[in-house]
C-alpha cells in the first residue's frame, strides 16, 4: 500500500505546483501546535502531506486511466454479455480479477518506478520534482505502447498544440485521454471475436428448435448448456486469460 500510495504521488502533476509553492522566498505563517513557523522544509512537510491525502481521493482515478484496468474489465464484461449467463460470474468477481491481473501485469512497470523514483526520494537522494520527473517515465512508456498515433493525433488537433516531434513531447493530458481510448478500442474488438463463437451456437440453437417448431422455447436457456460446455471444453478462461496478458507484456 505504501508503495502504492507514493505511485499515485508521483503520477499526479500538482505535486509540482505545490512544490514550487513550498520553495519560494516568502512562505506564509502556520500554526503547529502552540508555535508559528515559516521554516521551508516544515512548509514543505505540510504540503506533502496535504497532498497525499489529496492523491488519496484520485487514486482509483489514476488506476483506470493508467494501467491495463479498462481494457481487462471489458472484455470480461463482453465475455460474460456473450456467454449470457447474467450475472455470472459476478461483477465484483470481475473486478476483481481485472484488479489483480492489473497489478500482475503493471508489476515490471511499479518495480522499475520504485527503483528509480520511490526509492531515492524516501532516502532522500533526489527531490519531489526529480522524483515525478524519472518516475513517470516508465509509465509514459507503457501508455505509448499501447496508444494509437490515430488517438495521440486526435487529441493534439483537439488541443490545438503544436505537432510533438518526440514522445517527450506528448504532455499528460493529451496521452491519458489517448490511451483510455485505444484501451476501449482493444477492448471492444476483442468482445467482438468472443462474441462470435457464441453466437454461432445461438444460431445453430435457434434454428434447430424453429424446424421442431418448439416457438415458444426461448433458444437462450437451451443454447446456455453448450455455450458452457464449449467454454470448459477449450478452457476459456485459460485461453482469454493468457491472451489478455500476453497482449500487453509482448
Amino acid at each position: 500500500m505504501k508503495k502504492l500510495l507514493l505511485l499515485s504521488l508521483l503520477s499526479c502533476g500538482l505535486c509540482l505546483i505545490f512544490s514550487q509553492m513550498a520553495d519560494a522566498a516568502t512562505l506564509p505563517s502556520i500554526t503547529l501546535g502552540t508555535e508559528e513557523t515559516t521554516d521551508p522544509k516544515k512548509m514543505a512537510v505540510v504540503v506533502e502531506i496535504l497532498l497525499v491525502f489529496t492523491v488519496l481521493s484520485m487514486a482509483p482515478a489514476i488506476l483506470l486511466m493508467t494501467t491495463s484496468f479498462v481494457r481487462l474489465v471489458v472484455a470480461f464484461s463482453f465475455l460474460r454479455t456473450a456467454m449470457g449467463t447474467q450475472q455470472m460470474p459476478p461483477s465484483q468477481v470481475i473486478i476483481a480479477l481485472a484488479l489483480f491481473l492489473s497489478l500482475f501485469i503493471m508489476a515490471p512497470v511499479m518495480s522499475k518506478i520504485n527503483t528509480i523514483a520511490i526509492q531515492p526520494y524516501m532516502a532522500e537522494e533526489i527531490g519531489l520534482e526529480q522524483a515525478y520527473n524519472q518516475g513517470i517515465q516508465p509509465l509514459r512508456e507503457f501508455m505509448f505502447k499501447q496508444t494509437r498515433e490515430k488517438d495521440l493525433s486526435l487529441f493534439v488537433s483537439i488541443a490545438k498544440m503544436a505537432k510533438p516531434q518526440t514522445r517527450a513531447d506528448v504532455p499528460m493530458t493529451i496521452l491519458i485521454p489517448a490511451f483510455m481510448i485505444s484501451e476501449l478500442q482493444t477492448a471492444f474488438q476483442i468482445g467482438f471475436i468472443l462474441f462470435l463463437p457464441f453466437l454461432v451456437i445461438d444460431m445453430v440453437v435457434a434454428s434447430v428448435l424453429l424446424s421442431m417448431g418448439m416457438m415458444m422455447l426461448p433458444p437462450v436457456m437451451v443454447s446456455l448448456p453448450f455455450k458452457l460446455l464449449l467454454f470448459v471444453l477449450v478452457d476459456g478462461w485459460y485461453l482469454i486469460v493468457g491472451s489478455l496478458v500476453k497482449s500487453f507484456v509482448t
